[in-house]
């Protein structure tokens, strides 16, 4: 069996007096890529950011390679290869797409940087031909396509989405759910946050359902995806 990556167990996130995740438990195994679905407002958001350190946890645990790193900062999860792609993308706007990319780096000191570079770019074509140009002015596609290559940058071992398709036109869509795809397919493991549940089930092995802090279903995502209960709730069916 293969190795379980990330582990959360009875984890519990309030802001104020309102609970926003209740005591969930879900597990990211090596080389999986899982969906968690739900509506907005489910505590998706709030569940990851606890899981990257930048909500604190109310209880619980969260395990990333076997290890506790509940109360961990970003800084020292990105350096353990715990990396997210945040919702509305994040992208530094007054800097140029290869200085984003750049930052993306900024906790390495290996020689390699620049060979990842032009991975990336050969990942996003879209930002190679334009790999001077302010991330600000970019379409929002483009920026999404920016932060995902961002992440990569920091050689993830679990990359952790937020939400990639939102906002975003349909042919945007399209591509950025194929170059989830193709990231998952040269070998990282994903943990994808997605409204789009028809499309974010699609691609994973597995899947979780979350509604009001709570997981209510879980299990083998094309399964998920051919539950009644799933397609009436969130596929409009």
């Amino acid at each position: 069996m293969s190795a379980t990556f990330l582990k959360v167990t009875g984890l519990k996130v309030a802001y104020g007096g309102i609970q926003a995740v209740k005591g969930i438990a879900f597990e990211v195994h090596e080389g999986e890529l899982v969906s968690l679905i739900g509506a907005n407002g489910a505590g998706k958001t709030t569940t990851l950011k606890a899981i990257t350190g930048t909500q604190p946890v109310a209880a619980g645990d969260i395990e990333y390679l076997g290890r506790s790193v509940k109360g961990q900062g970003p800084w020292d999860l990105v350096k353990q290869g715990l990396v997210m792609v945040p919702e509305g993308r994040g992208t530094f706007t007054r800097m140029s797409i290869t200085e984003n990319l750049l930052m993306g780096a900024f906790v390495r000191r290996d020689r390699e940087i620049d060979a990842d570079v032009e991975r990336v770019f050969d990942i996003f074509p879209r930002l190679k031909e334009r790999r001077n140009q302010l991330a600000g002015t970019m379409s929002g596609g483009e920026q999404q396509m920016l932060a995902m290559g961002r992440a990569l940058m920091a050689r993830p071992k679990l990359l952790l989405m937020d939400e990639p398709s939102m906002g975003l036109s349909p042919i945007m869509v399209d591509k950025i759910f194929e170059v989830v795809a193709d990231i998952h397919q040269r070998g990282t493991t994903i943990l994808l946050v997605e409204q789009n549940a028809s499309r974010a089930l699609g691609l994973a092995d597995r899947g979780y359902v979350m509604d009001s802090g709570e997981i209510t279903m879980n299990g083998d995502a094309k399964e998920l995806l051919a539950d009644p209960r799933v397609r009436a709730a969130y596929l409009g069916e």
